[in-house]
């Protein structure tokens, strides 16, 4: 089975019923929507300037329009077609139909630089490339140094003249599906690490690896199709795509939202009524912390639907999901452990059924399987640390062009994730850090994870980073950036007295008030921290906001 089945079944069954949703708070009318408006209608008000959505058939029509336009320009299969979007309502069907034309597609991250587009460009081999009015600066830079992309689409308003009009022209293409044969072995897409460990690298998956990830979101989290499940985080990733894979699966609506604060989440819930909602740690932080500080009044959202909050990407907080049962006690709740090569979330996760085991991220995904091993590939005691390793129907095929990268992650078919974990007595897995992450201080290894951990208990704090600093006597010290909350004053002495609970040689030698910057899935973003302050260029500012 390849993963256009389903949109075309669905299509099929439910082909009236509203596929997508797209809220764009920019276009928003200057009104405020309370639960009591809410609850008098079916869904978001459908002339609101902000909500734009298509049915399934529509959304089927659409991406069959795009595979019979790139068809008609000789496109072969396995030609690679690079998507560089915002989320959008386009975003998918225009995906779908790259798939459904036998190419590859090539999701590009919308916050590339105009070098780091080319570089990915030139790296996945792509020929057609697909851009919003968001790029047309970036593309502007090296539009002409592309040789080997020979087509160019535009998808909106005052297109560039070395651009074609995209949604012109597929008006004119057939809505008939195209005559192309799909096997699961094929190759599907490729997308690109996240790039927190140095420059990105193409991972090329096939159609078997899509349909996997649908069935395992499917199965963790029990879509049905009274469900509507809430896409915050880009598509270009893999994690909001494949945890959207689980609504393909059951025909159920989604909603993609534009923007995040914690006003328009909580409206959108209420708007859309939806039942599902995958978050980001700095996202249901935020929302957390406008609760408690009034910023944000329950009373004026209709939530009762909202049944099922997870996250994923990054390691989550105990304190974090502590906090938030405690607002939301009838929310279940799922932590969701995956890497791009493993076809997104779902290769590891904690259970919704597994609340007590808050802090890990879990147990073997659906049709996965999980292990903990020394340097030399042999498992690990149960309490021990080690790298955790994974199989499944996801692994990656290859990175693209780099056999001696895939040969250092794919062994014997197992991925080495390069993050350090150990498994309890019950089988749970915890995530202890990333491999390259482990501070070596005296000879001790110690864990930033950990430490962050700790240090986002304090109350002041609304996030921190963990990175090791050179030091002649030790090798490395572990320094703390900490980012406070907005409105709050905290100093160095204080952070100093709450680390008195940590052992000695856990306790960070340098703090350092500072921004902590993540990239759009949420993760932090190291290497830049490194950079910032490993090179000679220390400041350290004291935050009284």
């Amino acid at each position: 089975m390849v993963i256009t089945e389903f949109l075309e079944r669905n299509a099929r069954l439910y082909g009236s019923e509203t596929a997508l949703v797209e809220i764009n708070p920019s276009e928003e009318r200057d009104r405020a929507v309370t639960w009591r408006e809410a609850s008098l209608i079916e869904s978001a008000q459908p002339d609101a300037p902000y909500r734009r959505a298509i049915s399934w058939q529509e959304f089927d029509h659409q991406a069959n329009r795009f595979a019979n336009l790139l068809l008609s320009r000789e496109t072969k299969p396995g030609t690679k077609v690079g998507i560089l979007l915002m989320n959008c309502l386009e975003w998918l069907p225009l995906y779908f139909g790259v798939l459904k034309a036998g190419c590859i597609a090539v999701p590009l991250n919308f916050r590339y630089s105009s070098d780091e587009i080319k570089y990915c460009l030139e790296l996945a081999d792509v020929e057609i490339l697909i851009f919003g009015p968001e790029f047309v600066e970036r593309m502007d830079a090296i539009a002409g140094n592309l040789p080997q992309v020979r087509m160019m689409f535009f998808v909106g308003r005052d297109k560039p003249s070395y651009t074609e009009d995209g949604l012109r022209l597929m008006s004119f293409c057939s809505s008939g599906p195209p005559p192309v044969a799909l096997e699961e072995t094929d190759h599907a897409a490729i997308y690109f690490s996240s790039g927190t460990t140095g420059f990105p690298k193409a991972i090329l998956h096939n159609h078997r690896a899509l349909v996997s990830s649908c069935e395992t979101e499917q199965h963790h989290h029990g879509q049905t199709r009274e469900d509507v499940f809430l896409c915050i985080p880009p598509l270009y990733h893999t994690g909001a795509k494949m945890h959207w894979f689980g609504s393909l699966l059951s025909g159920s609506r989604a909603v993609l939202l534009r923007g995040v604060t914690p006003e328009w989440i909580l409206r959108t819930v209420t708007e859309e009524k939806c039942t599902i909602v995958w978050l980001l740690v700095p996202w249901a932080q935020d929302l957390l912390d406008a609760i408690d500080s009034g910023k944000v009044n329950l009373e004026n959202y209709l939530l009762d639907q909202w049944r099922l909050m997870h996250i994923g990407a990054q390691p989550v907080p105990p304190s974090l999901i502590k906090r938030w049962k405690k607002i939301f006690p009838h929310h279940r709740y799922d932590t969701n452990y995956g890497l791009s090569e493993s076809i997104g979330p779902g290769c590891v996760h904690l259970g919704v059924e597994n609340i007590h085991k808050v802090g890990a991220i879990g147990i073997p995904g659906y049709h996965w399987e999980a292990t903990i091993v020394d340097e030399q590939g042999k498992q690990v005691a149960k309490g021990e640390i080690g790298e955790l390793a994974v199989k499944g129907p996801g692994v990656m095929l290859c990175y693209y062009k780099n056999p001696e990268a895939t040969g250092e992650i794919l062994k014997d078919g197992w991925l080495y994730t390069g993050d350090m974990a150990r498994m309890d007595e019950d089988g749970f897995i915890f995530l202890v850090d990333r491999k390259k992450d482990v501070v070596i201080s005296g000879g001790e290894n110690l864990y930033p994870v950990q430490i962050e951990d700790f240090l986002r208990r304090f109350e002041k704090i609304k996030d921190v980073a963990v990175i090791g600093l050179p030091d002649p006597r030790l090798g490395e010290i572990a320094a703390a950036i900490i980012e406070i909350k907005e409105g709050i004053s905290c100093t160095e002495e204080e952070i100093v007295r709450f680390c008195q609970d940590l052992p000695r040689y856990k306790r960070p030698r340098k703090i350092i008030f500072d921004h902590v910057p993540r990239n759009p899935t949420g993760k932090i973003e190291k290497p830049v921290l490194r950079e910032k302050y490993c090179h000679g260029r220390l400041v350290e500012t004291q935050l009284a906001n």
